[in-house]
């Protein structure tokens, strides 16, 4: 193995891949611009639903009034903008035929508030009953339908439930006052929550949780479409065998391709890893400030280098398994649905599951690209398991060397290197490999 040579045609693949468009696309300006306009699609298209919704007037239907000493209540929920009582007398004495436009005699309800609600005529229906015998006296229960399915519903059932919520809590304290009970003869029981996780540990998790599966899936589509490029376009243009005629050796020349491969499946990785860590401050932050859910985002020093080390495992990775097979296509088309199965490895972390409470182990280090996932995770959370850090890499790096070696043992055949062998690498091994 030369490595003169391999740094010749290594520097001649890179100069050839920033020439073609998409190869720059899809491993440079996808993975810098992709999360910025992401992002900001997201929460333009939140913000507008929701501006959408808020303009929503809500039709809640009375079907059984308060009590008469909370008829306060109705006042407040007819003067709440947003909100259209129905089925019971307005302020200028409309009623709900005229309200809703519905058949019957004027005065009326209708007899089945439920078919009002299904068909869209109204969004929620109220229902008021007492509670006697209840040891506050006066005190009611509020029954709401409402149609989880539509927003519209939705809406107005939480629009209800807080301002009876309101009315309630007002309620309770003035009858709690003619009482002389002081708040705490008034709470029973109560259950107080804190949140004892800061905003930087809230940020951590978000990151470790995006991070370390997009990053597998960057790193896998910077190597998708140069491992093509560089074996079945090749074999396309016809430049393939012109290659093979060169002084450098057939080892030499496919070491600079994967090399080459791997680089920019590297690239892509640390290219998404900054554009998310800009984008999440630059878009999420400001969003956030000022509220409860404030995020802090911020990384580990000592991640950098094992974030790093997961990127180049992962590409060594999908660069030898995609190249393997992309070689036996006759054209590009062709090689994308050949490497198709080594992409869809990317969905092991899914399939995995968000286990933000279960840290990297011997199990998990011993599972292709979820180990990674894992061990970038961790990182990002400040775990450094570094024993199960160690297997991972060198299980991943093991899984390569066992990919070059079957790369090693296919260049020995002619048919296969001049392009006379006419098949798949499945069909390829049963013939050849394991013949």
């Amino acid at each position: 193995m030369n490595w003169n040579q391999i740094g010749i045609l290594y520097r001649r693949e890179l100069r050839s891949a920033l020439r073609e468009r998409t190869i720059v696309v899809n491993g440079i300006l996808i993975p810098i611009f992709m999360y910025p306009i992401m992002l900001w699609a997201i929460f333009t298209g939140m913000t507008f639903v929701q501006g959408i919704n808020e303009g929503f007037v809500s039709r809640v239907a009375v079907e059984n009034a308060p009590p008469e000493r909370h008829a306060a209540l109705l006042d407040t929920l007819r003067s709440l903008e947003g909100v259209q009582l129905l089925g019971v007398p307005d302020d200028d004495g409309g009623d709900f035929a005229e309200n809703l436009g519905s058949t019957g005699d004027a005065g009326e309800s209708p007899t089945d508030w439920r078919s009002a609600l299904a068909s869209g005529e109204v969004d929620a229906v109220v229902s008021f009953r007492a509670l006697p015998g209840d040891a506050l006296e006066g005190n009611f229960a509020v029954d709401v339908q409402y149609d989880r399915a539509e927003e519209r519903s939705r809406r107005a059932e939480s629009r209800v439930r807080r301002v009876v919520a309101d009315y309630r809590a007002d309620w309770v304290a003035s009858e709690g006052e003619a009482r002389t009970l002081t708040e705490a003869d008034r709470t029973v029981f109560a259950v107080v929550g804190e949140n004892v996780s800061s905003s930087e540990d809230i940020g951590q998790l978000l990151l470790g949780q995006m991070l370390s599966f997009f990053l597998v899936i960057m790193v896998a589509l910077g190597c998708f479409v140069p491992s093509i490029d560089t074996t079945a376009g090749e074999r396309e243009r016809s430049t393939w065998e012109t290659l093979m005629t060169v002084s450098a050796s057939r080892t030499s020349i496919v070491t600079a391709k994967y090399l080459y491969v791997a680089t920019l499946g590297i690239v892509a990785g640390l290219l998404n890893v900054v554009a998310m860590m800009v984008s999440m401050g630059a878009v999420v932050r400001p969003l956030l400030a000022g509220t409860d859910d404030a995020i802090t985002f911020s990384i580990p020093w000592l991640a950098a280098p094992v974030m790093l080390a997961g990127a180049i495992a992962l590409a060594l990775f999908f660069s030898a398994a995609m190249m393997i097979l992309a070689a036996f296509a006759r054209s590009f088309k062709d090689g994308q649905a050949m490497i198709t199965p080594v992409y869809w490895l990317v969905f092991i972390p899914i399939l995995l599951g968000d286990q933000s409470d279960v840290n990297l182990s011997l199990g998990s280090a011993l599972i292709p690209i979820g180990n990674i996932t894992m061990m970038i995770r961790d990182a990002i959370g400040g775990v450094f398991l570094w024993e199960w850090i160690a297997v991972t890499l060198l299980f991943t790096l093991a899984l390569v060397a066992l990919l070059l070696l079957l790369a090693r043992q296919i260049l020995k055949f002619e048919d296969f290197l001049l392009g006379a062998f006419d098949g798949s690498f499945w069909r390829f091994a049963k013939d050849k490999l394991f013949a």
